[in-house]
């Protein structure tokens, strides 16, 4: 049940409606003990391994953000620090469409996989989860620079289109990282969801804008490195959560480069370590990269290029036309003259039109239910833009209330009906013209007709912006989809409801002394006799155990695991390593 006091951050409550529908409560009581002792393990593991290693806003943020060592923190716990910075977290159900996820981040809002990794993935796990999230990424925004970056690259990501080949890739890397991370599938299952990752990711689709900000983020935010190529610290959030890659990372077998411009057309390949990593020289410079991509952004360009981005997207787009004017909707149709300027355009399904992001009174999507539509550029014989007549140079071109009208643009574009009325934006500049018994022709093609109702024509010259969304997140309640692939629950056994048991009674004693040596020495030989494979208990016994017979028993036990089962022998060594430490 999510407590009431969890969403009652300022920075959530006024969050749109379309992105609370991707909050989900944490549950807390469903963590169980393994879960916390791979959380611990993992925390105090790093803490060895990020010393020397990490920059030093990681470990001064741990305490800043309320990230614990030795508990999974609560998301209400996180919210409660989080809010003195100036931001908040929610729990989320593992992936998120790319553009909301973007969205979240421009509002300041971390968004946490509540799930945490299985005890087999303990290293590393493509699937988002509460290590990888809040232990990677909260901290660091502790650095006023970083979160600054990190706000800066959501609000220009959240506007970045996506492609419908980014749509796919999404689902199939959400649904790969469902399986993996749920104990019942099958190897059939998990080969064919890799199979179908890697088909999507070998496809030579040109990079969308969303494909580009996703690299950026990878290669920073996720995977970066900071200071001197020779000796770089770590920040990105996926290193620092990454008991495995934090320690390899920095060595020489990992490609350094300086960081630039050019990470946003180097792909990555989620399921594997990293062949290159890039460095920054410090958190400032990334805010300089990001501006530069920005510039070359639809959000930015606008044009004939931008709005074709948005008709192969497939989602709900808008474009800001050179009167202010915002249209919001799906694109589906575009005509440019020779010069590559876009002279109409036209949208179908809801469309809403909106002004300095709000939407105009009586154009929502009820208004236009079926799409809209409109030539765009200049008059033909007339020098004077449409939209820099005064209401005076408007009437001695016959651009008057009541009457019929006809006239022709540069393109060939021709509009005939009878002209109702017409609405400025703020500096006075004629934004729309409203005309019925309307025709639209252009060539032999006819573009609207008199029966498809009143003709709401848009006034521009040219497109300036175009971008993902709309314009006011009010006109579409429901901006994003959320997936058909949910995260699962796996079902305890009895084996597996056994072995969380004596986990719960070693957990009890390291937090109250509850149970006794004694019982320790209990708990040892019937894991060892009933789940002898099993590892990270074994580590915790050893860490808490006083009595130097038991402390041989379980690391000859130990020893003879890493013998057996050779992909645990590293992690086995690092945990007696830390059992030393500690």
């Amino acid at each position: 049940m999510l407590e009431n006091s969890e969403i009652s951050n300022k920075i959530i409550d006024r969050l749109p409606d379309h992105l609370k529908q991707f909050i989900k409560p944490q549950e807390y009581s469903d963590y169980t003990a393994i879960d916390q002792a791979v959380w611990r393990h993992v925390m105090h593991r790093n803490i060895v391994q990020l010393q020397n290693s990490a920059h030093h806003s990681y470990l001064d943020g741990l305490k800043k953000t309320g990230v614990s060592l030795e508990n999974i923190p609560s998301i209400y716990g996180m919210n409660r620090i989080l809010k003195e910075i100036g931001w908040a977290a929610v729990a989320v159900d593992g992936f998120i469409p790319p553009n909301a996820f973007m969205e979240f981040q421009a509002h300041k809002i971390l968004v946490i996989a509540s799930d945490i990794r299985q005890l087999d993935h303990i290293e590393y796990t493509p699937a988002p989860d509460i290590i990888h999230e809040s232990s990677g990424h909260a901290p660091i925004i502790a650095n006023p620079d970083y979160a600054e970056f990190l706000r800066r690259l959501g609000e220009i990501g959240a506007k970045a289109i996506v492609s419908k080949h980014d749509m796919l890739l999404y689902e199939a890397v959400r649904a790969l990282s469902i399986l993996k991370e749920h104990e019942d599938s099958t190897v059939k299952e998990i080969k064919e969801a890799e199979d179908e990752v890697s088909r999507l990711q070998r496809k030579k689709e040109p990079l969308s804008e969303m494909a580009k900000i996703r690299n950026m983020q990878w290669w920073s935010v996720e995977y970066g490195l900071i200071g001197s190529l020779h000796s770089p610290k770590i920040y990105g959030a996926g290193l620092l959560s990454s008991i495995g890659e934090s320690e390899w990372c920095l060595s020489d077998k990992i490609k350094k480069l300086p960081y630039s411009l050019d990470v946003v057309e180097k792909n990555f390949d989620i399921t594997k370590p990293q062949p290159q990593l890039y460095v920054t020289p410090n958190f400032p410079y990334l805010m300089e990269v990001l501006e530069e991509f920005a510039n070359t952004l639809s959000v930015r360009t606008g044009g004939a290029e931008g709005l074709k981005r948005l008709i192969k997207s497939e989602t709900v787009g808008s474009v800001e036309l050179s009167t202010g004017l915002q249209v919001s909707g799906i694109f589906s149709k575009v005509i440019e003259n020779n010069k590559g300027e876009v002279v109409f355009f036209k949208t179908y399904g809801p469309t809403a039109l909106s002004y300095r992001d709000k939407e105009l009174v009586g154009h929502g999507v009820k208004a236009h239910p079926d799409g809209f539509s409109s030539p765009l550029g200049q008059l033909k014989r007339i020098n004077l833009p449409l939209e820099d007549m005064s209401p005076v140079e408007l009437k001695n071109h016959n651009f008057n209330d009541g009457k019929r009208l006809y006239f022709e643009f540069e393109s060939g574009v021709c509009v005939e009906g009878l002209n109702v009325t017409g609405l400025r934006n703020v500096k006075g500049k004629i934004m729309i013209i409203q005309l019925t018994d309307c025709t639209v022709t252009y060539k032999e093609e006819v573009l609207f007709k008199p029966e498809y109702g009143t003709y709401d024509m848009a006034i521009g010259t040219r497109i300036i912006s175009a971008f993902a969304g709309a314009a006011d997140h009010l006109s579409f309640p429901n901006l994003y989809n959320t997936s058909p692939n949910k995260t699962k629950k796996t079902p305890q056994n009895n084996n597996s409801a056994e072995l969380i048991k004596l986990y719960q009674k070693v957990r009890d004693y390291r937090l109250n002394k509850k149970n006794s040596e004694t019982s320790l020495t209990e708990i040892f030989y019937s894991l060892k006799k009933k789940h002898p494979k099993d590892w990270l208990l074994c580590i915790e016994i050893l860490e808490l155990s006083k009595k130097t017979s038991l402390k041989k028993a379980v690391t000859y036990h130990l020893q003879t695991i890493a013998k057996q089962h050779a992909q645990l022998k590293e992690l086995i060594l690092k945990g007696l390593e830390l059992t030393l430490v500690k």
